[in-house]
């Protein structure tokens, strides 16, 4: 994120606007729309701005050199059909601490104009970082169909009543249960429905509001939420709705960065998973401190990567939580063999080729010497291994000895779906080559027929094809 977005004061100080043409007249109408006090330079000369009574009354038309008019006071200076003057000003801004913007120009502007839904008091821009306005616009059509067209109403409503309750109650918790219940209830509909003075007398009439938030609230609960793979835009709507009503969320310490930044910000965060080679707390600490956290009144989030029933221990969590008599629901998640699946476009059936799948986790090398291998020689099988890096020579030697040829396609797929993905395709002989080639986990291993359907490996950069490849290497060892 290269611009961070904040809100102006417009009442601070004035605004100075520099160009020429329908840009100039197209950036007056933004800040007029937003009262803002205006200083215009319109350096084409026309000074027919087109006005109304109201916005002119704002705005002074200037006539000297903007490179040498007096900023002292000025909040923000912004060029739009400016040229060379634009750049000129910019330097002189900058000098001075000013915030600039240069229209299409990011690298003589400190700040950039967002796309904007303006609903009075609800304000919400979308920005792109300067590269596509176009998208920005898209997304904030998208947000206008969304809000209801009285949300800035509402908001108004509860900042007119806002610190005199918040005055009387001091415990910040009950105070945003307060606000919730007032927003998600009949005071809310009455706002929304355009019936501010029933909302008014409705929301006057509570005598206690502590009593009035904690009327509403929830009993504690937990809700084991799958994150996925690493990518966030993989997460369910449900599980997004989960994290944003948290208030305290025990996650893995695999879940990535960008997931975690879907959780509401005044949420306690607290990291229990572990990585290989290091300690963590413990699976009955994890529980211990989810009961607790339900039983003292809070909504509890478990974030678990992946899906919390597929080598997440989320049976072990949901036997815990019925023991103690805590409320909880489930949310699954995309597990990493689908997720690996899907990137690298390895189907993981094919019709006449593959018609099953075995799913499997090979932490360490005695997880897979414990494993049957004799189970899953069958080469219209689709064998799927999770954590299966540190175990891959074990892996190999038990799929050796149950008779699995050492021809078998195989690929090794690490950090699925996330930016830095990669992955690597060979045959079982060269299981833990293949590892090596993928720079570190997670990964999951997939073994069969199937792996020869895969599509582009990312960071892999040989020309020819995965089936290719696997071709080549089967050619090679007749």
């Amino acid at each position: 994120m290269r611009f961070l977005p904040v809100f102006l004061d417009l009442k601070a100080g004035p605004v100075v606007l520099i160009g020429a043409g329908e840009l100039l007249r197209a950036k007056l109408r933004v800040l007029s729309a937003a009262g803002a006090r205006l200083r215009v330079h319109a350096i084409d000369g026309n000074q027919d701005l087109g006005l109304n009574f109201e916005d002119a009354a704002r705005t002074d038309i200037a006539t000297g050199d903007p490179l040498t008019a007096d900023l002292a006071g000025v909040i923000a200076v912004v060029c739009a059909g400016a040229g060379d003057v634009g750049v000129a000003m910019s330097a002189r801004a900058k000098a001075l601490g000013l915030p600039v913007n240069v229209m299409d120009d990011l690298e003589h502007s400190s700040f950039i104009f967002p796309a904007i839904v303006d609903r009075g008091d609800v304000v919400v821009a979308v920005g792109t970082g300067g590269t596509s306005p176009v998208v920005a616009r898209r997304v904030r059509e998208k947000i206008e169909a969304l809000l209801p067209a009285r949300i800035g109403e509402l908001a108004e409503f509860i900042g007119g009543f806002r610190k005199s309750v918040n005055e009387r109650i001091a415990e910040f918790p009950l105070r945003r249960r307060f606000w919730e219940r007032v927003i998600d209830g009949s005071i809310g509909a009455a706002v929304l429905g355009g019936r501010r003075s029933e909302a008014d007398a409705a929301l006057k009439a509570i005598a206690d509001p502590s009593d009035f938030a904690r009327a509403d609230k929830p009993e504690g609960s937990v809700v084991l939420v799958g994150a996925g793979p690493g990518d966030p835009d993989l997460l369910t709507i449900k599980a997004l709705r989960a994290l944003q009503d948290a208030d305290i969320v025990f996650h893995d310490e695999l879940v990535s960065p960008e997931i975690l930044d879907r959780i509401r910000r005044d949420t306690t965060r607290v990291a229990v998973g572990r990585r290989v080679g290091k300690p963590g707390i413990g699976q009955d600490a994890i529980n211990q401190r989810m009961i607790e956290a339900a039983q003292a009144g809070q909504r509890v989030v478990r974030l678990k990567g992946g899906d919390p029933f597929v080598f997440g221990r989320g049976g072990e969590e949901v036997e815990a939580l019925r023991a103690a008599g805590v409320a909880y629901s489930i949310i699954p998640g995309i597990t990493a063999g689908l997720g690996g699946a899907a990137d690298f476009e390895v189907p993981l059936t094919y019709r006449h080729e593959a018609t099953r799948i075995t799913f499997l986790t090979a932490h360490k090398a005695r997880d897979a010497e414990a494993v049957d291998w004799s189970t899953l020689t069958d080469t219209k099988m689709t064998v799927v291994v999770y954590m299966g890096m540190t175990a891959a020579p074990a892996v190999r030697a038990g799929l050796f000895a149950a008779g699995r040829s050492p021809e078998t396609p195989v690929g090794v797929f690490a950090r699925v779906t996330r930016p830095d993905a990669q992955g690597a395709i060979g045959t079982l002989r060269d299981l833990p080559e293949l590892v090596r080639r993928v720079s570190g986990g997670p990964a999951i291993l997939i073994i069969g027929e199937v792996v020869r359907h895969a599509g582009s490996l990312r960071r892999d950069t040989p020309e020819k094809t995965p089936k290719q490849i696997i071709s080549d290497l089967l050619d090679a060892a007749e």
